[in-house]
């Protein structure tokens, strides 16, 4: 595989980490602020599209599987988070 396809996303997935992680950290601390369930579900969300990206990442970075399981990995978990992130708007 081309080294800077690797480099291209060993970055992306750290700016996802960074990123959805600040996200994260964010909504549920608003969440201990207010008590507001829609802002814990969001925070989860978005936890878990982030944990998606890390997953995915590291099956293929450092685990070695394939980049096909390492997408699938995080497709699925970023489906899942979208799920419960669509959930937390609907939440009063």
């Amino acid at each position: 595989m081309n080294p800077y396809i690797d480099l291209t996303i060993i970055a992306a997935k750290t700016a996802i980490l960074v990123l959805g992680g600040s996200i994260t950290y964010y909504a549920l601390r608003a969440y201990d602020r207010t008590g507001d369930r829609s802002l814990r579900e969001l925070g989860v969300g978005f936890g878990i599209v982030t944990v998606g990206a890390l997953l995915g990442g590291v099956s293929h970075q450092i685990i070695g599987a394939d980049l096909a399981v390492g997408i699938a990995i995080d497709g699925l978990l970023t489906a899942v988070g979208f799920a419960v992130i669509v959930y937390s708007l609907y939440l009063e």
